[in-house]
């Protein structure tokens, strides 16, 4: 009975914590993995090519310019890390959290892979330098004998994996002491600035980069972390300032015991050096050895991850885990991957596109939370706080280095993702959690907004946004094939009911109602308004809108047979002036309807100052359904034939009207003229101030086609 009685804050907590298998700490976890991945083979066989074409300083410079993305990219995520739940995956789920699974998908599956064959390329690395010692032994051999130790190794557990690291960790520490008490005596010409004979700046900087990256490898591990919120920031963050100490004394005494000539011309000039050259061998076999290991931890876990939200195929293959919280599928499919790769053999090919995938992650991670810090929501307030400048110098410094380690690649590794992307948005992915889109692009449009109030609206930039009363949803027939056609493709709508009872079956008959014109891509909102009157409800909204950013600008109604609605039809018009909105009529021909919508009449008058709007309105229609324009007037005088002709043409030119737009002048009385007029689809007439709706229902059965009747608002121009 206690148990029933908890309150749902209580259940909230007792839930939030039952038992997810996290087995490591800090420093099991995310420090050893990090430390292990970083301290690679280019620490072991590059760090003093760099250093004989840079001088001391200059790789000191390279160094820090390098470390300098991993520490703003380690920062963004120890930041995020702290105000979400990050669950397994690392960064696919941080970036999944925020900006969805499509962006999560398209990055988690390139670093999948990446991470998958960042493993291959690893092992690759350990063969060659086991090769170096023992040249005899078959290169397929000791490569799949490494494959093989490995993928049992991570079969078995992680915990066993992470028992393993720390063995190749005291290894590699032995081999760094081992240099740092090198005999050899310090060179007589200590180079501060080198020549950069081999490569220039850039170039030098491109190869040493990978040898930074890696902090991903305890990300990675989230979901076995006993609290990744805290163990992520303070392991990441220790791994990177650690290990930059490391690369800093390394270079120094590099420089210190050796020439330039011989740290460019010889790359196991650490093993030479060093007081016992064998363990700095160990030490090149274990840097290597233990990369491969935490890419085919991590890698897995990545692949697990994506498939616990259907990212991936084989999903539910994939999701599964052993009782201990092993993703053994994902494993034995990972290491599948590996061994194919390992037997294809040059993999020079994807090893700059591994560098993009993992630097547009990198990147990804700082504009996620670059993006939440300049939305200034309350939801993110991460117990890590560091500056705006932080994130946004950690994106654009991917971005740059990218581009200047290879163009092609990066250009290669974008399209990739952005493919991945639109094949998964298609798909339409489903998460249980909610993310920062709809927010951002709301933040975004209210910015603009804010810009956009500084500057006065121009005619230049008009585009029909239209307000449609709606009296019953259920019933109304009204023209959304039309609609479409003059809204198409920039303008939007906004339409309404008003009603007492039941508003909610009232928003879902609107939404249905409307649906079809939404599946156009046209911007559609939709709101039921408690009255116990149409009109006085439609009046509201009128005097609402007014006071919005985004205004309508066109009423557009439609007459029916019903004579009772055609005073609520001449007040609506009344308030539309009253606001400075145009107005569209539209009177449905019972049996015609809209045609094929491609061929319409314009009818005009030369005097007649309203016809800006409906000239607008006739382009639309003719843009978006390929129909041609008539340009019509009737006169009684034959002599002013020739006079109106003219000034058809002029206005054709000065509206820069299709050049298919014919013109007709039709001498008879007005309404005889209508019968006489050219058979189309649909005719267009400016609206007088006081409203005729005799003529207006005469006129559709005379013209024998729907008839749209067009009042200007006096902020529309034709002729812009």
């Amino acid at each position: 009975m206690a148990e029933a009685k908890k309150t749902g804050l209580q259940k909230f907590f007792s839930s939030s914590s039952k038992p997810r298998v996290r087995k490591f700490s800090t420093f099991a976890g995310v420090f050893t993995p990090d430390v292990l991945t970083i301290l690679g083979v280019i620490m072991y066989l590059r760090l003093g090519w760099v250093v004989g074409n840079a001088g001391f300083l200059g790789a000191v410079a390279i160094i820090l310019l390098a470390k300098s993305v991993t520490i703003f990219t380690g920062l963004s995520m120890s930041s995020i890390t702290t105000n979400i739940r990050i669950g397994a995956g690392g960064a696919y789920s941080i970036i999944s959290k925020s900006l969805g699974l499509e962006a999560g998908g398209s990055i988690g599956i390139p670093l999948y892979i990446a991470q998958t064959l960042s493993a291959a390329l690893y092992i690759i690395g350990f063969t060659e330098s086991w090769l170096r010692v023992f040249p005899d032994h078959p290169y397929l051999l000791v490569a799949a004998t490494a494959w093989l130790v490995l993928l049992t190794i991570s079969y078995i557990s992680a915990s066993f994996a992470i028992k393993i690291q720390y063995i190749i960790m005291t290894i590699i520490g032995l081999s760094l002491v081992s240099f740092f008490l090198s005999p050899a005596k310090p060179v007589a010409d200590f180079v501060l600035i080198g020549k950069f004979t081999d490569a220039g700046f850039w170039q030098v900087f491109a190869i040493f980069f990978p040898a930074v990256t890696g902090i991903m490898a305890g990300a990675n591990m989230s979901g076995d972390l006993l609290n990744p919120r805290k163990a992520i920031p303070r392991g990441t963050m220790l791994s990177i300032l650690i290990t930059m100490v490391i690369y800093i004394s390394l270079a120094y005494m590099a420089a210190r015991i050796a020439t330039s000539i011989e740290l460019r011309d010889n790359q196991m000039i650490m093993v030479d050096k060093a007081l016992f050259g064998p363990a700095v061998i160990a030490g090149i076999m274990g840097a290597t050895f233990s990369s491969a290991l935490g890419s085919m931890l991590g890698a897995p876990r990545i692949l697990q991850a994506l498939a616990e939200q259907e990212t991936v195929p084989l999903a539910k293959f994939f999701a599964r885990k052993t009782k201990n919280n092993e993703p053994r599928n994902a494993i034995i499919f990972s290491g599948c991957i590996i061994i194919l790769a390992l037997v294809l053999g040059n993999l020079d090919f994807l090893a700059s596109l591994i560098t993009m995938f993992f630097l547009i992650t990198y990147g990804m991670l700082n504009l996620v939370v670059f993006i939440q810090q300049s939305m200034k929501i309350i939801s993110f307030r991460p117990t890590f706080k560091v500056p705006r400048i932080v994130p946004f110098l950690g994106a654009i410094g991917c971005l740059l280095i990218m581009f200047l380690i290879n163009a092609l690649f990066s250009i290669i590794a974008l399209i990739i993702i952005v493919f991945i992307y639109i094949g998964l948005e298609r798909r339409g992915l489903k998460s249980n959690w909610g993310d920062i889109r709809g927010g951002m692009f709301l933040a975004i449009a209210e910015r603009f907004s804010r810009m956009a109030m500084k500057f006065p609206r121009h005619q230049i930039t008009w585009k029909p946004d239209l307000l449609v009363p709606i009296d019953d949803p259920k019933i109304w027939s009204g023209p959304l094939l039309f609609i479409k056609s003059i809204t198409y493709p920039a303008g939007s709508l906004f339409a309404f009911t008003v009603q007492l009872r039941e508003p909610e079956s009232f928003h879902r008959d609107l939404d249905d109602l409307l649906q079809p014109i939404k599946n156009q891509g046209i911007l559609v909102t939709s709101s039921v308004i408690e009255d116990r009157k149409f009109l006085h409800g439609a009046r509201l909204v009128l005097q609402t809108l007014k006071a919005g950013m985004f205004q309508p600008n066109i009423l557009f109604l439609t007459l029916s047979n019903d004579r009772d609605s055609d005073r609520d039809i001449q007040e609506l018009v009344r308030e539309a002036q009253r606001f400075e909105m145009g107005t569209l009529i539209l009177r449905q021909h019972p049996r015609m309807a809209f045609g094929m919508q491609q061929s319409i009449n314009l009818w005009l008058r030369d005097k007649s100052p309203n016809w800006h709007l409906a000239m607008l309105i006739a382009l639309q229609l003719q843009l978006n359904c390929d129909g041609k324009i008539n340009l019509v007037t009737a006169t009684p005088n034959a002599h002013d034939k020739e006079r109106l002709t003219d000034f058809l043409d002029r206005l054709n030119d000065q509206a820069r009207l299709p050049s298919l737009t014919e013109f007709h002048v039709i001498i008879d009385d007005f309404n005889d003229a209508l019968k006489a007029a050219p058979r189309v689809d649909i005719n267009i007439f400016g609206l007088s101030d006081t409203l005729d709706f005799k003529f207006m229902r005469n006129a559709s059965e005379w013209t024998r086609s729907s008839c749209l009747f067009v009042c200007d608002s006096g902020r529309e121009n034709a002729l812009v």
